[in-house]
């Protein structure tokens, strides 16, 4: 491009996009009111955020103060992460068809203080962070501004293998809904960008069976628009392996909006080939024989507004 239209054009036009995108925050700004919102999930954390917006000149103050200290645990989450999952949502609430890039956050004031789970301090673990306290920072966002109940909240990030075998999915779950729509049933939420291998292909390369796969019923909020369904997914082994599970919202349900309920909370078992059933931890791993079962059950959505 710069070989085409030179230097100063291309960088002209990078400058444009930008101040496109933060003129076009500015005006989802402008239609905001001051919020918070303190969500505590699973007896892990809590995320706490006041959105305080200043009409005079356009901008809003994200201050995440209040949440939760750095974590034992690895569910801390670089303050990278944060960023995202903020610029995701403040793109979210534009309408217009601009592309994802920095200028979203221009207008942006964001505090996230040294220390917290949300922006901790070296030797923290962090790999959960990124997958499933991402949700969790998405939901609390969208908790302050209102408009939307939450989503299942969690990537379900399940794996399996051996020495021969490794393998690692994400599974979908239920949406919030809004003012005007439902929350979708079974899709990938927010912070998830991958999908599930087909089960042709899963079959042929592990020693595993796609058991059941389906959408799992009357787990979304209910309200004058429902919150989407999470599915139920069933894995069963062919051989011995160890199995692995880091989910969230297994006691804390996706909270619904605007009068809306809550969607049901996510479950984790397995079922022996024996006919024994073992319950699953939110975050939990263990050994699995032929025959055995793996059943994960994900959460709902939100529902958002009261049943006339």
């Amino acid at each position: 491009m710069i070989d085409q239209f030179g230097q100063d054009v291309v960088i002209a036009y990078m400058e444009h996009v930008q101040d496109n995108a933060e003129e076009a925050v500015r005006r989802v700004i402008d239609t905001l009111d001051d919020g918070q919102f303190s969500y505590s999930i699973d007896d892990i954390a809590t995320i706490k955020v006041s959105i305080r917006v200043d009409k005079k000149t356009r901008s809003a103050t994200v201050d995440f103060t209040g949440t939760s200290a750095q974590l034992p645990s690895n569910f801390n989450a670089p303050s990278a992460v944060c960023y995202a999952a903020v610029l995701y949502v403040f793109r979210t609430l534009v309408e217009d068809d601009i592309p994802m890039n920095q200028g979203c956050l221009k207008p942006l004031n964001i505090i996230i203080p040294e220390g917290s789970m949300l922006n901790p301090q070296y030797p923290a673990a962090v790999v959960a962070g990124n997958v499933e306290t991402s949700q969790w920072i998405t939901n609390t966002l969208y908790g302050a501004l209102g408009v939307v109940g939450a989503a299942q909240g969690t990537m379900n990030n399940f794996t399996f293998g051996d020495q021969q075998y490794q393998y690692y999915e994400t599974i979908s779950g239920g949406t919030g809904a809004g003012p005007t729509f439902d929350g979708a049933s079974a899709v990938q939420s927010h912070m998830t960008n991958s999908r599930l291998t087909d089960p042709e292909v899963l079959e042929w390369r592990f020693p595993v069976r796609v058991d059941g796969f389906s959408i799992r019923e009357n787990s979304g909020g209910a309200g004058k628009h429902k919150g989407g369904n999470g599915v139920i997914r069933r894995i069963e082994f062919l051989q011995s392996m160890n199995a692995a599970i880091l989910s969230s919202h297994r006691q804390t349900q996706p909270f619904g909006a605007a009068g809306g309920l809550p969607g049901q909370v996510g479950r984790n078992t397995v079922e022996r080939h024996n006919g024994q059933i073992d319950e699953l931890q939110a975050t939990d791993q263990t050994q699995m024989e032929a025959g055995d079962i793996l059943v994960i059950e994900t959460p709902g959505g939100g529902g958002f507004g009261t049943e006339s």
